[in-house]
């Protein structure tokens, strides 16, 4: 395999996994952008749960920082982390379960970018996981900390792409007889 052929542009055919970082109350109030963000998480979480299963939600100390924020958990089986660490690759239980299901692809969304998005990120990277960014439904409290963030996750192999994008990459075909419910989820 040659050098640029190694990170493909478009996901690769293995199993994949939603990861919805620390979309908490107390994280998100102070989130630049957070209407659109938290409209996008939504989108994503929907249509995810019709093309794909393998849904985590972490979230960051919650008796300090609260809970997920209620319209953006998932309806169907998902499991989720609390923890204290920034990145969710230093958690044992989190690792054991993407192994048993032989996940090899994390589709990222969440707060902070710069945080724990970024520590999660480039500590997977370093484990071999493929990591696409989902750069229109994540944020951080700074637009600075956020762009910063997203040049350093790319600049280290990182995909970045968009709510659409990822949703019409998973469809793959609008022959599936979901497509139309996940239309109607890209117009909302």
């Amino acid at each position: 395999m040659k050098d640029h052929e190694k990170s493909s542009d478009k996901l690769s055919p293995k199993v994949n996994a939603l990861l919805i970082i620390d979309v908490q109350e107390k994280i998100i109030k102070a989130v630049f952008n957070k209407d659109s963000i938290t409209k996008n998480i939504k989108k994503l979480i929907e249509a995810y749960q019709i093309l794909e299963e393998n849904i985590f939600v972490s979230e960051q100390n919650p008796f300090k920082l609260g809970a997920t924020i209620p319209e953006l958990l998932p309806k169907v089986a998902f499991k989720k982390i609390e923890k204290m660490e920034f990145s969710l690759a230093n958690i044992q239980e989190f690792l054991k379960e993407l192994k048993n299901k032989k996940i090899t692809n994390l589709i990222v969304c969440g707060i902070e970018t710069h945080i724990c998005i970024q520590q999660t990120v480039l500590d997977c990277l370093k484990k071999g996981f493929e990591v696409i960014l989902i750069s229109d439904a994540m944020s951080s409290r700074n637009r600075v900390d956020h762009e910063i963030a997203l040049q350093r996750m790319i600049q280290r192999g990182a995909i970045l792409t968009t709510t659409e994008s990822i949703i019409f990459e998973l469809c793959k075909t609008a022959d599936r007889k979901e497509f139309k419910e996940i239309r109607n989820i890209i117009m909302s």
